[in-house]
């Protein structure tokens, strides 16, 4: 599976060194420009867009409204819709445990790659730990943390067989340990490719690559978890999964790399890949401007307390929060000018509306983007 990465000597290398300098700039400066209350409730609701694009690319569609009610312990009737909202639980529960530096230091070992899947598939309901063989029609079910022992074919690619998975998964974690940074970055996409390449596990590779090249981006980027890649690469599938298809392509000729399979692909590749984390990191960007965020915040928090679902000056709480990320409760009171009651009701009231949040009684108070909003306050993250 030579090359692992893309070499210095490629006529791409510039191109993809200028991309690495880009995404580090745009994604640090994206960071940088939001309080830390606010990063940390976007990151929670950027674990469920991961959760519901990534689970898209596999044909399997829970809607985010969906996912956060299965958060909240409120599942459908239907079996088929109860599983799918169990497997987005399981997704958003292995990023959370990434998010919290659950796989720092391991994304690419043998290890780490191994916990993602034991993770990921441990949370699954049964009927979701099954896959068929197209051609003999036997189900054959997939353990959690379980390299494949059997054959597979995806397409038209055959990966290796299971007696040499133990050695290139070492290959892998022996090519992407200790980079430079532009290395690292370029290498989010590298290995994700290779990973899929290899196909480890009898089912989740997809899921198992974008949850390892996120926490390789969060890691190289420190990204904090409020941008993800699998928006992108969702709504470009077509193009995502073509260029998959090319990396798979033997190397062409004496100016396609030294390696195996083909360099250019490759590049090509890690260069679609880091445009698309571009894009997203502009377009999470543009939907949380200060301004357009809290016009849009401020315009839902009139319409609620005119149809008297909210009480008068709930909006200001909203607006302290958008530019502080924190607020202490007892700030409530001085900054709405009213009595400690009437402050504890306005509070009170928008934390049952599941726009604020608070680890405790007496904690400190912080916005939450609820997913049932998203279309109101972030219009474009998710599907209508």
């Amino acid at each position: 599976m030579e090359p692992m990465l893309v070499s210095e000597s490629s006529s791409r290398r510039t191109q993809l060194a200028d991309l690495t300098v880009e995404l580090a700039a745009k994604s640090a400066a994206f960071k940088h420009s939001l309080p830390n209350g606010v990063i940390t409730s976007l990151a929670k609701l950027v674990r469920s867009m991961n959760c519901y694009y990534s689970n898209l690319i596999e044909g399997h569609d829970t809607h985010p409204v969906d996912i956060e009610r299965a958060l909240n312990n409120d599942y459908s009737a239907d079996p088929k819709k109860r599983d799918l909202q169990k497997e987005a639980i399981a997704h958003i529960a292995v990023q959370e445990w990434i998010d919290e530096g659950g796989l720092n230091g391991r994304a690419t070992t043998q290890e780490g790659i191994i916990e993602v899947h034991r993770r990921f598939c441990e949370l699954l309901p049964e009927e979701l730990l099954w896959v068929e063989n197209p051609d003999t029609k036997e189900r054959i079910q997939v353990i959690a943390g379980k390299l494949r022992d059997r054959d597979v074919a995806v397409g038209r690619h055959v990966p290796v067989s299971p007696g040499a998975l133990p050695r290139f998964l070492t290959r892998c974690e022996e090519a992407y340990a200790k980079l430079g940074k532009t290395d690292a970055i370029i290498a989010s996409a590298c290995a994700h490719h290779r990973l899929l390449w290899i196909h480890p596990f009898l089912d989740g590779n997809g899921r198992v690559a974008r949850l390892m090249s996120y926490a390789m981006q969060r890691e190289t980027l420190d990204t904090g978890g409020i941008w993800s890649i699998a928006r992108g690469l969702a709504r470009n599938e077509a193009a995502y999964k073509q260029h998959l298809t090319a990396c798979d392509m033997q190397r062409r000729n004496d100016l396609d790399g030294r390696g195996t399979l083909s360099e250019e692909a490759l590049a090509e590749f890690a260069i679609f890949f880091l445009q698309t984390c571009i894009d997203q990191v502009a377009f999470m960007q543009g939907l949380v401007q200060p301004d357009q965020l809290r016009n849009r915040i401020l315009i839902w928090a009139e319409e609620e307390t005119r149809a008297n679902r909210l009480p008068q000056k709930s909006g200001a709480v909203l607006e302290a929060l958008l530019f502080r990320g924190e607020l202490p409760r007892g700030d409530v009171t001085t900054l709405l000018q009213t009595s400690e009651r009437s402050a504890r009701r306005v509070t009170s009231a928008l934390l049952d509306a599941e726009v604020l949040t608070s680890e405790s009684p007496r904690a400190p108070l912080y916005l939450a983007f609820p997913a049932r909003l998203a279309s109101r306050w972030m219009p474009g993250l998710f599907p209508g």
